[in-house]
């Protein structure tokens, strides 16, 4: 399990990790009926819950482009902010291979018209994160079915590439250092959709999941709840755990996305996997953690150093007496 000071917890912004045991944590829902937006007990990443989220052709429930049922979140993310987002997904066996654009995660903007500035989707048999200001795919990673896949993406929110950054962890390996990036539209702001947003020529029924997602202002808050690695049933770590869009999205030709600039001093997080370790606590005197309070040989010694100076007391009132 991940060690986090309790203090780090301060800078989280938002949950919406299900844990409420429905979609409450979310400003709206885009769905056709309540049960292709299921909050489940089975498979979760992590807590009690998580999202089930099934899309059928024909499922168009804004009456727009493609089909999709997603939730949404005002978070109304503006130029200049700077945010940590943690979320874990899960694409079930049967998930459709087809050659088009299949998204599960995007940042929409409040504007009219036009593809997100960053989402993320799955294309055949690769998942892919594309900022589409430029028309580039920085990340790419082979689509694997039936597992957790954990995304950490560092994003500071600006419509100048001088300003703005995108920087990604992928199943805790660094997999994308800082890269400057347009990462909004001039003069709007943006918004989070979760769920599963695909073209409309998908035949095939598909389901994926969604789980504990957080947004705060810094790496470690994002790290304060660990990710079970088993798809199905979460494991014991010993102690009990607490219970309006626009049309579809452009898909670009992959562009090489260059030799990312050098972190500064600024980011949060250090640009390699060692910047996902959070610090380890240390025992005094090499003990485990059933021992932390005290050591047994040293409490030994202090009673019988104690009882030794009670008898030489006892001498000494004697002979004074």
């Amino acid at each position: 399990m991940w060690m986090v000071p309790s203090l780090a917890l301060a800078g989280i912004v938002w949950r919406g990790d299900f844990e409420t045991g429905n979609r409450s944590q979310y400003s709206g829902e885009q769905m056709v009926s309540s049960d292709r937006l299921l909050v489940v007990t089975n498979p979760v990443a992590q807590g009690k819950y998580a999202l089930k989220v099934t899309v059928k052709q024909g499922d168009d429930p804004i009456n727009s482009s493609g089909n999709r049922n997603e939730l949404v979140y005002q978070g109304g993310e503006k130029e200049g902010s700077e945010y940590f987002y943690r979320w874990n997904v899960m694409f079930a066996p049967d998930f459709p291979s087809v050659d088009t654009w299949q998204l599960f995660t995007q940042w929409h903007h409040d504007g009219c018209c036009g593809s997100p500035p960053l989402e993320f989707y799955v294309r055949g048999e690769e998942i892919r994160m594309v900022l589409n200001d430029d028309n580039t795919i920085p990340w790419r990673t082979k689509l694997q079915r039936g597992v957790w896949h954990e995304f950490i993406l560092h994003v500071k929110w600006s419509s100048k590439a001088s300003t703005g950054f995108v920087e990604l962890w992928h199943n805790k390996e660094n997999v994308l250092q800082k890269r400057s990036a347009v990462t909004m539209y001039a003069g709007q702001g943006n918004y989070l959709k979760l769920g599963l947003y695909r073209s409309d020529t998908v035949k095939q029924v598909g389901v994926v999941y969604h789980d504990g997602f957080i947004q705060a202002t810094a790496l470690e808050d994002v790290l304060e709840a660990p990710t079970v690695p088993d798809a199905g049933t979460p494991v014991d770590a010993g102690t009990p755990e607490p219970v309006p869009d626009a049309g579809e999205p452009v898909v670009p030709e992959p562009v090489d996305a260059g030799t990312p600039p050098q972190a500064d001093a600024g980011v949060a997080a250090d640009a390699g996997t060692d910047g996902l370790k959070p610090p380890v606590e240390v025992l005094p005197d090499g003990g485990d953690a059933e021992g932390a309070g005290c050591n047994s040989s040293g409490g030994s010694l202090a009673a019988l150093t104690l009882l030794g100076l009670l008898g030489l007391a006892r001498v000494r009132r004697r002979r004074s007496s």
